[in-house]
């Protein structure tokens, strides 16, 4: 039981003026909507009183904001307009602030700014957030950044950007609370009293040898309920997952999912430790790669709204260009088949549907493939498996559609005409579910991302076996000749 005696009065006593100046404490729906999100009148008056010139009623606006609504706000500006609304809340643009702002956004207004002011954020930040702040600036940029900050954070600053772009080196935390292992818990205890650098979080203290080598962790509910005189190497967790610096962010997400990991440290190739990861960290790194995978598949790039026009433009347009060869292939097939078609109106209202069928039963099976090759569910090991799974469910699939299709088919033209296009329909899913695995499969393995080109190819293997099946068993069961 705690002593109420024993507490300083002072301790007990709130101020109501204090606790309603927090800024977290004034977010309410005057500004957000039941979504969260910042209202469009919200917005348009911050807009307003910045093209009147008023400061002070936009300073006074902003100020309440989190820093994380502070950064949608920004973002919601024209890029032209983002400065002057900086400018205007000055002490407001925080580094968490400019942490929360969009990559794009935040490239923009670095660059826009002096050295000397970006360095000081920088200062303010985590160090694989600093990183982040300046790794996509140009390299001269960079240094001029860098060499305005304290020795010891550009040296922190200068290894991260050593290492390559989503490595665990280059996103790593590099504040970690770490211990010889000859102190017993109380030395712990005092040792974070009276010496530990406290103001950053962590969840555990990892255990270090002579060497530098992490030979064990200690979460914090131990520390406070074991007895000081215990050893460390008593109570410590001896089996801990540890992270190489070179491991791909998507590698580390993928860890930290399989083994429920709050934290755990990233080593050096000599095993020694030079940081950690955080379930923080991991969180943005999931999201992001969901993000990335989703537009990879539909070859939109980024897909980020406040991406420039010419990175837009660059990134889209040549899967349009490749998507416009593919789309050349099928329109050969259907070319060979032209004497055909002409004879019989009916395949050239008919032959887009089994494409159509086609090519989506295949992005469905491309989807759940890119997927499980993310998440290592697909793997070597159970290739044929999931292949010979995929097959079936993809020949039920179009043994449901080639019913449905024949009997519209018969009704409507003939029960040869149902025939044919039902059996077509059976083929191009059946091809088109094997595809689905196959191409991503296929990319995997050259070590190529398959979630970057797999739509294209699966897209125009479904188009044309779809053309082919369908106007081929047209030709064969004699509904029409070659011409």
């Amino acid at each position: 039981m705690v002593d109420q005696s024993a507490l300083d009065e002072e301790t007990l006593v709130v101020d109501p003026a204090e606790e309603e100046v927090r800024p977290d404490d004034r977010i309410d729906d005057e500004r957000h909507d039941e979504e969260n999100r910042l209202k469009p009148e919200y917005v348009r008056g911050v807009r307003d009183a910045l093209e009147a010139g008023d400061k002070g009623a936009v300073y006074e606006l902003v100020e309440p904001l989190h820093p994380a609504d502070t950064a949608d706000l920004i973002e919601l500006f024209d890029s032209d307009d983002r400065a002057q609304l900086a400018a205007a809340i000055t002490d407001l643009m925080t580094s968490e602030v400019v942490a929360e702002l969009n990559d794009h956004v935040r490239e923009v207004m670095m660059e826009a700014l002096e050295p000397e002011a970006v360095a000081t954020i920088a200062e303010q930040l985590e160090t694989d957030d600093a990183v982040q702040l300046l790794e996509d600036l140009d390299e001269e940029d960079q240094q001029a950044i860098i060499a305005e900050l304290e020795p010891e954070t550009a040296a922190a600053v200068n290894s991260a950007l050593a290492y390559p772009e989503e490595t665990a080196g280059r996103l790593m935390n590099r504040h970690v609370m770490a211990v010889p292992e000859h102190l017993t818990v109380g030395d712990l205890i005092d040792y974070l009293r009276e010496e530990g650098d406290l103001e950053h979080d962590f969840f555990e203290v990892f255990v270090i040898d002579a060497s530098h080598h992490p030979v064990g962790t200690c979460s914090l509910n131990w520390i406070l309920t074991t007895p000081r005189s215990v050893a460390l190497t008593d109570v410590m967790k001896r089996d801990q997952t540890l992270i190489p610096v070179s491991m791909d962010q998507e590698e580390v997400a993928l860890m930290f999912q399989k083994y429920a990991l709050i934290s755990a440290a990233v080593v050096d190739d000599s095993g020694r430790l030079v940081g950690q990861m955080t379930v923080d960290d991991i969180v943005h790194i999931i999201s992001e790669e969901a993000g990335e995978d989703a537009l990879l598949l539909s070859g939109a790039g980024d897909g980020d709204i406040n991406e420039p026009i010419r990175e837009a433009y660059s990134s889209r347009v040549r899967w349009l260009i490749a998507n416009l060869g593919t789309a050349v292939v099928a329109s050969a097939i259907i070319a060979f088949f032209g004497g055909a078609i002409e004879q019989l109106v009916a395949l050239a209202v008919l032959m887009p549907i089994v494409a159509s069928i086609g090519g989506n039963a295949g992005t469905q099976t491309m989807a759940v493939a890119v997927r499980a090759i993310a998440t290592n569910q697909l793997t070597r090991a159970n290739t044929r498996k999931i292949l010979w799974k995929e097959l079936r469910v993809a020949v039920l699939n179009g043994a449901t559609v080639a019913v449905l299709i024949g009997i519209a088919a018969a009704v409507l033209f003939s029960p040869m005409m149902g025939v044919v296009i039902a059996s077509a329909m059976i083929i191009n899913i059946a091809v088109a579910g094997l595809a689905g695995v196959l191409v991503p499969v296929i990319f995997e393995r050259l070590d190529q991302d398959p979630a970057v080109a797999s739509s294209v190819f699966v897209t125009m293997i479904t188009d044309s076996m779809g053309f082919f099946a369908f106007l081929g068993l047209a030709v064969v069961s004699g509904l029409v000749s070659m011409g």
